[in-house]
C-alpha cells in the first residue's frame, strides 16, 4: 500500500466522481456499504427532521462527491436547497441527475430505502423528484476564499448538511477547524449544522487512486464544534459493519448542532 505522502487530496487532484459513486453507493451486489453509507444518514436525518424543529427557507449542502440520498428528508422541510461543490466533475455528475439526462447515476434503491424508513411511506410520493425540485442551484465553491461562492453572495442558511467533506479536505486539526469556521459563516445565528463523518480513517480508494482522509475521533469532532460556537443537540456513532479494503474507517458519526445566537 502507498504511504500517506503519496495519497491524493480530494480538492487538489483529479477526482472521478462517477467511479466514487459506483464503489460506495450503487445497487450492485458487491457494494457492501449499504448500512454505513446509505442507511445511516437516511435514518438519522429522517428521525431528526421528523421532530419538526429544523426547517426554513434555505438549506446548503456541502458534501463529498455528488450523492443525493442524504437530501431526501431535507427536501420535505426546505423548499430551496443550494448545493456547493469544489470539483467540476462532481457538479457535472450531479447536474446530469438533476436534469434527468441519459447516463445519470441510478438512485432508485436509496429512494426505496428512504421510503422504507418512513412510517407513512405511502404518503411520500417521489422522493427523488422532491430533491430535484428543491435543488435551486449547484454552485462551484472555493473554501480558500473569504466569500466561498464569489462572485455569488448567498443568503445566510437556516441549515447546512455536510457529509464527509471536512474529512477529505482537512490535512490536520487546524484545517478542520478553519473549514468548520467557513461553514459557520454560511449559517444564520441559531442555524443548524448536520455533520456526517468517518472516524479514524486514513484513506479511501477511487479507481486506482488513493485519497487522503484526516484522522480524528468523536471527542475531537465534539470539541471542534463547541470551540466554534455550536451547541451539540445530538450525536450518533455506529461502528463499522463493512469488510472492504476501499476505505479503512472504524465507524461513522452523525452530529446535529446549532449555532449560538
Amino acid at each position: 500500500m502507498m504511504d500517506s505522502t503519496t495519497h491524493k487530496v480530494y480538492h487538489e487532484h483529479d477526482f472521478d466522481s462517477r467511479q466514487y459513486l459506483e464503489h460506495y453507493f450503487s445497487d450492485k451486489p458487491d457494494m457492501v456499504f449499504g448500512d454505513d453509507i446509505l442507511k445511516f444518514p437516511i435514518e438519522n436525518l429522517r428521525q431528526l427532521f421528523a421532530v419538526g424543529h429544523i426547517k426554513g427557507d434555505n438549506l446548503i449542502d456541502l458534501s463529498l462527491g455528488s450523492f443525493v440520498h442524504h437530501l431526501y428528508s431535507a427536501s420535505e422541510f426546505f423548499e430551496n436547497i443550494i448545493v456547493l461543490k469544489i470539483n467540476n466533475r462532481c457538479i457535472m455528475e450531479l447536474k446530469r441527475w438533476v436534469d434527468e439526462r441519459t447516463g445519470a447515476f441510478y438512485w432508485g434503491h436509496t429512494s426505496t430505502l428512504h421510503q422504507e424508513t418512513e412510517e407513512n411511506s405511502d404518503q411520500l410520493g417521489d422522493s427523488e423528484g422532491k430533491v430535484r425540485s428543491a435543488i435551486q442551484h449547484v454552485v462551484k465553491c472555493d473554501l480558500e476564499k473569504e466569500n466561498v461562492t464569489e462572485p455569488l453572495v448567498l443568503p445566510p442558511a437556516d441549515c447546512i448538511i455536510s457529509d464527509c467533506l471536512l474529512d477529505v479536505i482537512s490535512k490536520d486539526q487546524d484545517d478542520y477547524i478553519r473549514y468548520l469556521r467557513k461553514f459557520s459563516k454560511l449559517l444564520k445565528p441559531g442555524g443548524h449544522l448536520l455533520l456526517f463523518g468517518a472516524l479514524d480513517t486514513t484513506y479511501f480508494i477511487v479507481g486506482k487512486d488513493k485519497f487522503h482522509v484526516f484522522t480524528y475521533d468523536e471527542n475531537f469532532a465534539r470539541k471542534a464544534l463547541v470551540g466554534e460556537g455550536f451547541i451539540i443537540d445530538d450525536c450518533k456513532v455506529q461502528e463499522r459493519t463493512v469488510v472492504s479494503d476501499l476505505i479503512d474507517y472504524k465507524g461513522v458519526i452523525f452530529i446535529a448542532a446549532h449555532k449560538e445566537k
